[in-house]
């Protein structure tokens, strides 16, 4: 009788565990270009430049009103140059 309780409680157990859970929604990657529309609501996180010299890649996380997860690849100067003038 013992036995059939574990059993039943370790079969409850495993089931909750591959229990269907909502897919999450995949990340857009937004195109680069020229100009790129962005409808930021929170920054989620961005490319330290501080410490960057010249043209390096950078990254931008953010989320848009609908709650959407967007990364925006780009390039820009990094602001930890020595010798800028």
């Amino acid at each position: 009788m013992k036995m059939l309780i574990l059993g039943f409680a370790a079969l409850l157990a495993t089931g909750s565990a591959f229990a269907d859970t909502p897919p999450q929604a995949p990340v857009i990657h937004d195109k680069t270009g020229f100009f790129v529309h962005m409808d930021v609501a929170k920054v989620l996180s961005t490319t330290d430049l501080s410490q960057q010299c010249g043209i390096i890649p950078a990254r931008l996380d953010y989320l848009d009103h609908a709650g959407q997860e967007h990364v925006l690849d780009y390039q820009v100067e990094g602001s930890g140059c020595i010798n800028d003038n």
